[in-house]
């Protein structure tokens, strides 16, 4: 192999795939000299002496020169001494060559890798447009043009078929650098995917204008998101639907049917709970902050709406809102209240029925009359409020005296 001949081709790869020809160059040092230590054993099994020698080789890249020495190592590798060796001229016409090609294809192939890796190291979070390629009941595949990613059976909908050669667009997870080239791990099911398409489908949204605050999604079948708008006169809900839907429309055929609730968000709690429960009709919300719960109260006949089928809108508002949300109807209150109200009663009822007299009587019960009982019981009682002489009656009057009967006489 003449290296000064080969040297045009490797300067055009390190143009074309950007492989820097000192990295050929070394790769194929490298692979001359286990080639060369290889044949100096005649293709036999190594020994242990052969464990102990090593082999380097040098190519010159102006001259085309190639040059081997033989080297002693000791049991750690270090190079004890070496001597150079001639190089047959078979080895540098046939196996130079035969070496020369396998390393530059594979080098070819690690910078192809590597570049690739390159390309998607840090976009974990972006959206990709992939074709179904092949499918398992573990993962499907989505060709890239450069590369496959890795959709796995957790990261798929069940209810959406993969059709092969069908485009679909998934959220990038993860990017992983493994020995057979990176390795891209993507997700129908993130959240983010969701707020990702409506930054391709919503200018408003791209461009910052109009926010999505909060993303609440079970894959497949509902979702909602909570949006605001930092320009004034920019309505955020109607710029996320757009004009008769047709936005939303685009988002909710590339999720195949998954039906979706834009709310808008409020700094008023009470206020962004009524919106997260829509479409229902709410007429009261009590918070507990310190519970980090929220009391709803709906007229009854928006009470299912409210909790949906198999309550299912009240969760996805309750992870929106990120509150515990409790939903009640009017009756359900009013009943609860007059409850309230009559208990008391109920509860004096309940203890004069049990022999639980009121204070006075228990107190006579157990000795404690109060305290003029307790006086007049000890003879010690205040005096009672004088009584009016009695009138003396005529026939029980003094008899007259002497001078008195004399007169009368």
């Amino acid at each position: 192999m003449d290296v000064k001949e080969l040297m045009p081709a490797l300067r055009e790869l390190e143009r074309e795939k950007g492989i820097s020809l000192e990295v050929i160059l070394r790769g194929l040092e490298e692979a001359l000299a286990s080639a060369f230590k290889t044949q100096l054993r005649g293709g036999g099994e190594p020994t242990e002496e052969d464990e102990l020698t090593g082999v380097r080789m040098t190519l010159d890249p102006e001259s085309g020169d190639m040059r081997a020495w033989v080297q002693k190592l000791d049991e750690e590798g270090n190079v004890l001494e070496e001597s150079e060796v001639p190089v047959s001229d078979d080895f540098r016409g046939r196996v130079a060559a035969q070496t020369a090609k396998q390393v530059i294809v594979q080098k070819i192939r690690d910078a192809e890798r590597e570049m690739t890796y390159e390309e998607f190291h840090g976009r974990e979070g972006d959206v990709v447009t992939g074709i179904v390629q092949q499918q398992s009941h573990r993962y499907t595949l989505l060709d890239l043009g450069k590369v496959e990613a890795l959709l796995p059976v957790q990261e798929q909908v069940p209810s959406e078929p993969y059709r092969h050669g069908e485009r679909l667009k998934a959220y990038i997870v993860e990017v992983r650098r493994t020995g057979k080239g990176p390795q891209i791990i993507v997700s129908r099911t993130h959240p983010n995917l969701l707020r990702k398409l409506f930054e391709l489908e919503v200018p408003e949204v791209g461009d910052g204008i109009v926010e999505l605050r909060a993303v609440a999604r079970e894959p497949g079948h509902r979702s909602k998101i909570a949006v605001v708008s930092h320009e004034p006169g920019v309505d955020p809900v109607g710029a996320c639907v757009g004009p008769k839907g047709s936005r939303v429309r685009m988002v909710v055929t590339e999720l195949k049917g998954e039906k979706i609730d834009v709310v808008e968000w409020s700094e008023d709690q009470r206020r962004f709970v009524a919106n997260a429960l829509a479409p229902a009709k709410v007429k009261e919300v009590r918070i507990d902050e310190e519970a980090s719960a929220a009391l709803v109260v709906v007229p009854d006949y928006q009470l299912s709406l409210a909790i949906g089928k198999e309550g299912q809108n009240a969760r996805l508002a309750a992870r929106l809102t990120g509150l515990r949300i409790d939903i009640k109807s009017e009756t359900q209150v009013m009943e609860e209240q007059a409850a309230a109200r009559t208990a008391p009663a109920e509860a004096h009822e309940e203890q004069a029925a049990a022999g639980t007299a009121p204070a006075e009587e228990e107190q006579r019960a157990a000795g404690t009359a109060p305290a003029e009982e307790e006086q007049r019981a000890a003879g010690t009682a205040p005096d009672e409020e004088p009584q009016p002489a009695p009138v003396p009656d005529a026939s029980e009057a003094a008899p007259p005296d002497e001078g008195e009967q004399a007169a009368n006489a």
